[in-house]
């Protein structure tokens, strides 16, 4: 409807704002490896600390959801994001001895912003009259991934052209993103939703639909955000391109796949649980290849492929559940980003701990000599492919949800 048009924009560039805050870390990992000396542990901790402060504030919304003022919370989540972005990029400059630590701070504040994004953006697109709501989801989970695209391209260029020690001044550029998201829902009519409670029982949360669900975008969060955390530093150490290539070669494609997959169904999508399922067989795939291919064309068309596997994988579980489910509220929709932060933070960190003890190993001694590569190389090739089990065991999750859905349906 017209008197939502700015409301579904500022949707939009509320999601453009989650891209940055989920991905300008990852843009920045051997920048700040090189300049902090950070291991890959603790690079990959700052996504542990994106994703499970999202958790948290989930969780919090999954309980507690009628103790908020919605309304209030949609408006002020992109300022939230603004200010974490402004802390994340000064601190480190005024204190660089402390600098992690006030990375980490930073983080921590665009990151409950994020997670406020995740519970609360979709719902608010739900309630929005439409004639194909299952769309209009799609074109919001869309927004994110061309968010992706932008972040890394016109990230990867500015350090190109500026220099990595100028890091700060892009994050305080991003800002500026939030910043007009805020000023737009200050102008917005919000549309009524459901907190919870009013037309369901929360004992409904915890039935096994639901449940297989939340494991299913659990599955889809790790499949997905684990490329696109690691594509880039795993392009640029492990398969040897330098890093402008690798960044809008292999990242920025793997982000427009992304884009498209969303857009595509957002157009022309139907049979959600068959797309899942697709999805969730060829990111594996995607996965065994890059990790194990000593190509690196293939490895790259590999990490990038990934992208359209995944497109689906988080928001086609959010439409399975509008399809299973009557009056979704606030609080289920939170319980699903809940799922979705557990893979996106578990994965990841995963990839980072496993590169960095099975390079110290005999084992990628020898595989190093076999194949002519480093040990580091051997090391995050390995983490990527332990990442692959994420979509694998998301395949047979898949066929629990479909074997469940259709016995409850005779039933």
């Amino acid at each position: 409807m017209q008197q939502y048009r700015l409301t579904k924009n500022a949707c939009y560039l509320t999601g453009m704002t989650m891209a940055i805050s989920a991905n300008l870390s990852p843009v920045l990992f051997l920048t700040f490896r090189d300049m902090y000396d950070l291991s890959y542990t603790l690079l990959g901790f700052l996504v542990v600390i994106n994703f499970f402060t999202q958790l948290f504030v989930d969780l919090i919304f999954t309980f507690f959801t009628k103790y908020f003022n919605i309304h209030k919370a949609v408006k002020i989540t992109p300022f939230i994001v603004f200010v974490g972005l402004i802390l994340y990029a000064i601190l480190p400059r005024i204190f660089p001895d402390m600098a992690f630590l006030w990375i980490v701070i930073g983080t921590v504040i665009f990151s409950v912003a994020s997670g406020l994004s995740e519970v609360l953006m979709s719902p608010v697109i739900a309630a929005i009259p439409s004639e194909n709501p299952e769309r209009e989801m799609s074109k919001l989970h869309s927004m994110y991934a061309w968010g992706v695209v932008g972040v890394v391209i016109l990230s990867t260029l500015f350090l190109l052209v500026f220099g990595s020690r100028n890091w700060m001044y892009l994050a305080l550029l991003w800002s500026v993103v939030p910043l007009t998201a805020f000023i737009m829902f200050l102008k917005s009519k919000l549309p009524q939703m459901d907190n919870f409670g009013e037309k369901q029982n929360q004992t409904k949360i915890f039935n096994k639909g639901i449940i297989l669900c939340a494991v299913c975008i659990f599955f889809g969060g790790a499949a997905e955000c684990t490329m696109s955390q690691w594509a880039s530093g795993f392009i640029e150490n492990a398969i040897g391109v330098p890093k402008v290539y690798g960044d809008i070669i292999g990242v920025a494609l793997f982000a427009a796949l992304l884009g498209t997959g969303r857009t595509l169904y957002s157009k022309y999508g139907k049979k959600i649980i068959n797309i899942l399922l697709f999805g969730m067989l060829g990111a594996g795939i995607c996965y065994l290849t890059a990790s194990l291919s000593l190509s690196p064309a293939v490895g790259i068309i590999a990490c990038a492929l990934t992208g359209i596997f995944t497109a689906m994988l988080w928001p086609g579980t959010l439409i399975y559940v509008e399809e299973k489910f009557q009056n979704v509220g606030v609080a289920i929709y939170a319980l699903m980003a809940a799922g979705g932060d557990m893979g996106a933070s578990v994965a990841p960190q995963l990839v980072g701990i496993v590169s960095d003890k099975f390079s110290l190993t005999n084992w990628a001694l020898k595989i190093s000599e076999m194949f002519q590569i480093s040990t580091e190389q051997v090391g995050m090739r390995a983490g990527l492919l332990v990442a692959g089990f994420f979509p694998i065991a998301g395949v047979l999750c898949i066929l629990c949800m479909k074997k469940y859905f259709k016995n409850h349906s005779k039933n």
